[in-house]
């Protein structure tokens, strides 16, 4: 299906951000907004500001929707943390976005190295706010308590689609035990926002979306982003639709009826892409950069 206008955009100079990509390569990081190929890497990396991605660049899962590399990752580094929060210094980052490929093959899914990562962020940056977008640690008992316990303001963990779409969609995972993660985190961090997205166009219907969206609100989930789902690659899931942004203002509306605290929805909308502005809506006092 060819790109509609709305969603192509401006082309943005190859070179736009590469201050910030020397920072990144000589703290020897990787970025989901690189690995991903998300299409706002040229804006966010013109403004200084990108969602680290610990753990390696390689996954142990193959969703459907996503570029990252498939394959069996390398061990954990014991360093990682303290390079990402010296990068983050580095950046002026005064918001700090941390996620993660799936690490199914380490016994706690990965959480302790987001543990370490917000310490180290805490230690380096301690007027900075945290949030963290994570796997679900394939139900692993207390790995997202613990990270719960670090006290991140945001906790993200996208649905990403409608539960029929699961199997094809994101296998190894799990609609009810995601829902079940954002409700733990919730009632065992109420103060922190709950966060979650989805991608639209992988072939659900707006009826199975408003149903998801009843789930999460049930669920505690205060913050939702909606955006566009885009083939990475010919060998990837096909696009089964795109949403006019009239049609994304419809469901913003609807999903703000059932008690959102924020909903950010348009085609280009990703869950970390201006990820500081959906924590200043439910805190205007705060003033994190990105």
């Amino acid at each position: 299906m060819r790109l509609p206008d709305w969603i192509a955009g401006r082309p943005q100079a190859l070179s736009a951000g590469d201050g910030l990509r020397r920072v990144l390569r000589g703290a020897g990081l990787a970025t989901v907004c690189e690995e991903a190929r998300c299409p706002n890497l040229a804006t966010c990396f013109e403004r200084g500001v990108a969602t680290f991605m610990i753990l390696g660049a390689t996954c142990t899962r193959a969703c459907a929707f996503c570029a990252v590399h498939t394959g069996t990752p390398r061990p954990p580094e014991p360093d990682e943390a303290e390079r990402l929060a010296n990068a983050a210094a580095a950046m002026g980052l005064r918001h700090v976005v941390i996620t993660s490929v799936d690490r199914d093959d380490l016994a706690d899914g990965g959480a302790g190295a987001f543990v370490a990562a917000i310490a180290a962020v805490r230690r380096r940056l301690p007027d900075a706010t945290v949030e963290v977008l994570t796997p679900d640690f394939r139900g692993v008992p207390g790995a997202a308590d613990r990270i719960a316990a670090a006290g991140p303001e945001v906790f993200n963990h996208n649905l990403e689609t409608v539960p029929r779409l699961y199997d094809a969609v994101r296998p190894g995972a799990d609609y009810r035990r995601s829902l079940d993660l954002l409700a733990r985190v919730k009632a065992l961090a109420p103060a922190a926002a709950v966060k979650s997205g989805l991608m639209v166009g992988l072939g659900e219907t707006d009826a199975e979306l408003l149903a998801v969206l009843a789930d999460l609100r049930e669920a505690g989930c205060d913050v939702l982003t909606l955006g566009q789902y885009l083939r990475p690659s010919a060998r990837h899931r096909p696009v089964a639709r795109y949403l006019t942004p009239h049609a994304f203002a419809r469901l913003k509306a609807e999903a703000e009826a059932l008690g959102f605290a924020h909903v950010a929805a348009g085609p280009r909308v990703r869950s970390s892409f201006n990820a500081a502005a959906h924590l200043k809506a439910l805190r205007p006092q705060s003033d994190p950069r990105t």
